[in-house]
């Protein structure tokens, strides 16, 4: 049975006062700003199943089978494998990464994660996204940090021209007169035209991180594209309004550009830094990544019948989408249980739904 879901936000300061809000029909702009709406159920913020007053996360304790299906259990165990999530970023949000499967599992033991499973992750754009992921080649990164003429920098240009990004990273993350150097590159970067270096510093003036736009690569996204983050590829979004899924993990380590505290040596040791993130396109109403936990599904006035058999989590972004005769208005979601079979989606507005992926490879071009 499709059950329609209640779902909470999180409010953090690089959210949106507007984005989430407008979407669900609610006063815009919020009293404070809103960044994610967390749809499953991770016990950091089940989704409510409205009709049963319950969380999602009790609902498949109590019934695995039932709520996830045979296949799922089987695969992933009694619990949800992905999360889905709107991301509304008007300010940017830490530079951070996240592990693999064997890091997260490993480092859940030795209590350094709040969850044991990884946390892939793939963003689609609503409106134009932007944001920052994966190391631009070292030689690269070196061109641009002398071209800033901040002698200070001098012994992170030699690291990147030696091809050790990270001693170059870890010397910025444990700089001791961090006020002084963003100051310089400040100056340099005005002088130069490094726009996006103010404004991080604008946010942050005291914190290294702000030469992100110069060390990685800037990734921009139309509504309908798609960005896949494997583990290890240290990244950061900067603006932009979109439906964001994952892991069913909430597992991050932060690397700056953020208040919150950075572990320098758990960054380092699961940092990737040749690894870089996928464009993914829709194929067959689905984006497919190369992991197990999830993929992303999407269609446009659909007239369309799906499989059943595994979990999905629908929400409507425009207009109004019938799913197994249950209405979908913008803003609004559901759930449809593993054990449900077949059931039409039609309608004329646009729907994404979260869903575990069926396909060991998947096509994918690096970008």
């Amino acid at each position: 049975m499709t059950e329609l879901l209640s779902n909470p936000v999180k409010h953090y300061d690089w959210g949106s006062r507007t984005a989430i809000a407008t979407l669900t029909g609610r006063p815009s702009p919020s009293p404070e700003p809103e960044a994610e709406m967390w749809l499953g159920a991770h016990p950091s913020g089940p989704s409510l199943l409205a009709g049963r007053g319950v969380t999602l996360d009790r609902a498949i304790a109590a019934d695995p089978e039932g709520e996830l299906g045979g296949e799922t259990v089987a695969r992933f165990g009694a619990r949800l494998p992905y999360l889905l999530k709107l991301i509304a970023v008007d300010r940017v949000l830490s530079l951070q990464v996240h592990p693999s499967a064997e890091q997260a599992e490993a480092g859940h033991a030795r209590g350094a994660y709040v969850d044991a499973y990884p946390k892939p992750e793939l963003v689609c754009a609503l409106t134009p996204f932007s944001g920052l992921a994966g190391f631009r080649a070292p030689g690269e990164a070196a061109r641009l940090l002398e071209a800033l003429e901040v002698s200070e920098l001098r012994p992170v240009v030699d690291l990147l021209d030696a091809g050790e990004p990270a001693g170059a990273l870890r010397l910025l993350l444990e700089w001791p007169e961090r006020k002084a150097l963003v100051e310089a590159v400040v100056a340099a970067a005005g002088r130069l035209g490094h726009d996006l270096v103010l404004r991080l510093a604008e946010q942050y003036p005291d914190d290294p991180a702000v030469l992100a736009p110069l060390l990685m690569n800037r990734h921009d996204l139309m509504p309908g594209e798609a960005l896949f983050l494997g583990a290890g590829v240290l990244h950061c979004y900067l603006s932009g309004f979109g439906v964001e899924i994952m892991g069913g993990s909430d597992n991050v380590l932060r690397a700056g550009l953020t208040p919150k505290p950075i572990d320098v040596d758990e960054l380092l040791r699961i940092t990737d830094f040749a690894a870089q993130p996928l464009r993914v396109e829709l194929a067959d109403g689905l984006y497919t990544v190369p992991v197990p936990e999830f993929a992303l599904g999407r269609a446009q006035a659909p007239d369309d019948r799906l499989e059943g058999g595994v979990p999905r989590v629908f929400v409507c972004v425009e207009g109004e989408v019938a799913v197994d005769g249950q209405v979908l208005r913008a803003g609004e979601s559901a759930f449809v249980p593993g054990s449900q079979g077949a059931f039409e989606v039609r309608g004329p507005g646009i729907v994404y739904w979260a869903q575990p992926s069926r396909v060991a490879d998947v096509p994918a071009a690096e970008v």
